[in-house]
């Protein structure tokens, strides 16, 4: 399966075969922007919800990342829960253990900060009519 061939919905990463990576290895960010949702235009403009989903493929296996993301205000947006990022993702730590979500939540936290999510976001607003300029 190559993931980054369709949109796919973020929940269907669970039904993903796990990826096992060693914490401390160079994740490759080479994530891809699989889609980005609007789910709800809350409490009138600049408060809409969604979420959006990553993924990459290699030689490795199939790795995706999504979550759920809120715009605060108009220009700025950002994850709801960095504790709720769906990943098939399983990063096992130095004692070749793997670790729990909660000790893996950093490590998955830093590969988002590291993508241009905000960005893809602000075109999906766009998209729904919103005017957006993403503040630095």
């Amino acid at each position: 399966m190559n993931p980054t061939s369709s949109h796919c919905p973020p929940w269907t990463l669970h039904a993903w075969p796990p990826l096992l990576w060693q914490v401390g290895r160079p994740v490759p960010l080479r994530l891809q922007h699989l889609g980005t949702q609007v789910t709800s235009h809350a409490d009138g403009p600049c408060r809409s919800l969604g979420q959006t989903i990553w993924a990459w493929h290699g030689d490795e296996g199939d790795v995706g990342v999504a979550w759920d993301w809120v715009q605060l205000h108009c220009g700025v947006v950002a994850m709801a829960d960095p504790m709720a990022v769906v990943t098939n993702l399983r990063l096992v730590g130095e004692e070749g253990v793997v670790l729990s979500a909660y000790a893996s939540a950093r490590h998955i936290n830093a590969i988002v900060h590291g993508l241009p999510w905000q960005q893809a976001v602000a075109q999906a607003l766009c998209g729904a009519g919103q005017h957006l300029a993403l503040a630095a």
